[in-house]
């Protein structure tokens, strides 16, 4: 039988039972891709999303309404102050201030629906942005993010996000336009009224961006520690029958209780800040409207005769006066009890908006922009299909040296090949990368002549089954865990076939419960059989861990359910390698 070799001191061959693949290997990523979508700059959300700026502008319109509010009834007051009598009198005013009321109403109730449903739909799109990017990301990427950090953003992080869009954002936009207007229409009637109401505003700027940025700190810290305890609750969940084994649930409940405190200690540190910010506020909004009223009382009694444009103030002037100067602060304190709501949303939106943004970025470097995403391999679905691996490359993160380096592989259109090796050669690593579970950082698989490349992973992967050695079931039936949403028919076909005489209907456990090792490992092949669109199959260790007896009858299996198929094997198992057309031997 042809063997091949891989010398420890340079770089794998070609297997001399193999023609080495025409041209020189391709280096699939050192060439820079053409600027992409993904690439671009995004237009925050807040430019690009229309109705959040439409429902905000209108929710500052019915701010503004105040104005002729406050002018009217302070000539409502003046009349009656001044001698008039019944209601005829103030009859006017009283209706132009309950339409004015009315419209307000209308406006801000009208803009705060639209501002929260536009932020929801907003939120949705970037959430499922987020998940397909995630989903997109190779399954052994070393770079995707914990399954525990991951779900923690996209569920309960992400809703900060809401609030901040559809709050803080409006309010912000009122404190621009609405403010001016206050301090222009106060001005009108008095200089001194206007010039104390604007010395107070860059205090309060000064002292709320300050506190700001330690609360956008103290949200980023928190929002490190909630990822960080959702991801140990996940893996303990996961483990938790060897944790029972084990009897270290008692440490693994202390763990978690230990990480939940330290959530709680960084969510009052966050809540402490906020308040602090409302409570600056506060102080310097009642100094400002205290002076402003001081300045007025002093004036309507004639202690004080400057602070207007030439005239003395009235009665009318001054209730006008005092009844802007708390509206002056009203958006300035709104915006400091939406504070809180700025920090943690702006560090949700970053963290989802980078987890988009940096898959999509990986995608568009891997395959350029230009080039189209082929569909699916040329052969016909379930006809084998030829595999070329050329000039591959790939070293672990962290790791010493790399796993490959310059690795050439051709397998003919239905041909069997071992790969054979001790543990830690690099053969699971091999399947994994021509799955496309992993990226090379170098050289180029091809499958029936397309390249795998980020892009085409998804639709290739549709013509590839992979069989492990510890493969994985859900809790339903044989006929469905090998069905997996397939035509049943097939599925019966394959019991039928490599489990003979078993119930299809026998339920099984999570995770295989109720299974032996080979008959977990003749399901896992009744899957990849059931698969009418699987031209390759890849099996990694497939006798691992069993008897002599049973890995030769899972070896049988897995002929069979080769037949017609291009099988890759990546065994330690001699026996099995001997059963196979071809072995390429991996030299750690």
């Amino acid at each position: 039988m042809p063997r091949s070799h891989i010398p420890r001191d340079g770089g794998p061959r070609q297997p001399e039972s193999s023609p080495a693949p025409g041209g020189p290997g391709t280096d699939s990523t050192a060439a820079p891709a053409p600027a992409s979508r993904a690439s671009r700059p995004r237009r925050p959300a807040w430019a690009a999303e229309p109705a959040l700026r439409r429902a905000a502008w209108l929710q500052a319109g019915a701010a503004l309404l105040w104005l002729p509010q406050a002018w009217l009834l302070a000539r409502a007051l003046g009349t009656l102050v001044a001698g008039g009598t019944g209601v005829e009198a103030v009859a006017g005013e009283a209706g132009l201030i309950l339409l004015l009321g009315l419209v307000r109403a209308v406006l801000d109730i009208y803009g705060g629906r639209l501002a929260f449903r536009s932020a929801r739909d907003r939120l949705g799109r970037d959430r499922a942005r987020a998940v397909a990017a995630l989903a997109g990301l190779p399954p052994l990427d070393p770079g995707r993010p914990a399954a525990g950090a991951a779900a923690a953003l996209v569920t309960e992080q992400a809703e900060a996000v809401l609030a901040y869009w559809h709050r803080f954002r409006p309010a912000k936009l009122r404190v621009v336009l609405v403010g001016p207007f206050i301090l222009l229409a106060v001005g009108w009637v008095s200089w001194l009224a206007a010039l104390l109401l604007l010395l107070t505003a860059p205090l309060i700027f000064l002292f709320m961006a300050l506190i700001g940025w330690r609360a956008k700190a103290a949200s980023e810290a928190r929002l490190a520690e909630v990822a960080d305890m959702h991801g140990l609750l996940l893996d303990r969940l996961r483990g938790l029958p060897t944790i029972r084994a084990l009897g270290a649930v008692e440490a693994a409940a202390l763990r978690l209780r230990s990480l939940s405190d330290t959530v709680r200690r960084r969510t009052m540190a966050v809540l402490r800040i906020a308040f602090l910010s409302s409570t600056v506020l506060e102080l310097f909004s009642a100094l400002g409207v205290a002076m402003v009223a001081v300045y007025v009382g002093f004036h309507l009694l004639g202690e004080l005769h400057f602070g207007t444009w030439g005239g003395e103030l009235g009665l009318e002037q001054g209730l006008f006066i005092l009844l802007l100067a708390p509206a002056w602060f009203e958006p300035l304190r709104e915006l400091a009890t939406l504070w809180h709501d700025r920090a943690s949303g702006e560090a949700a939106l970053a963290a989802l908006q980078k987890l988009g943004d940096a898959s999509a970025a990986g995608s568009a470097a891997a395959a350029p922009a230009d080039e189209a995403t082929p569909a699916a391999p040329a052969g016909a679905a379930g006809q084998p299909p030829a595999l070329e691996v050329r000039a591959l490359r790939f070293a672990h993160p962290g790791g010493v040296g790399s796993v490959f380096d310059g690795f050439d592989l051709a397998v003919a259109p239905g041909e069997r090949v071992a790969l054979l090796g001790p543990s830690g050669s690099g053969k699971s690593t091999l399947l994994a990368l021509i799955a496309g579970l992993l990226r090379p950082e170098a050289g180029e698989i091809r499958i029936d002549g397309l390249p795998m490349t980020p892009a085409s992973a998804p639709a290739l992967r549709h013509h590839i089954a992979w069989v492990g050695h510890r493969p994985h079931f859900r809790a339903v039936s044989l006929h469905a865990n090998a069905a997996f949403g397939r035509p049943g028919t097939l599925a019966d076909a394959a019991l039928a076939r490599l489990l003979p005489g078993v119930d299809p209907a026998r339920r099984v456990g999570e995770g295989g419960v109720g299974l032996s090792g080979g008959e977990a490992l003749r399901l896992a092949l009744a899957r990849a059989v059931a698969d009418p669109d699987a031209g390759l199959i890849l099996a990694d260790e497939p006798t691992a861990h069993l008897d002599a007896g049973t890995a030769d009858d899972v070896a049988d299996a897995l002929l069979a359910a080769a037949e017609g198929r291009t099988l890759l094997v990546a065994t330690h198992d001699p026996r099995l390698a001997a059963r196979l057309d071809r072995i390429v031997r991996i030299v750690p």
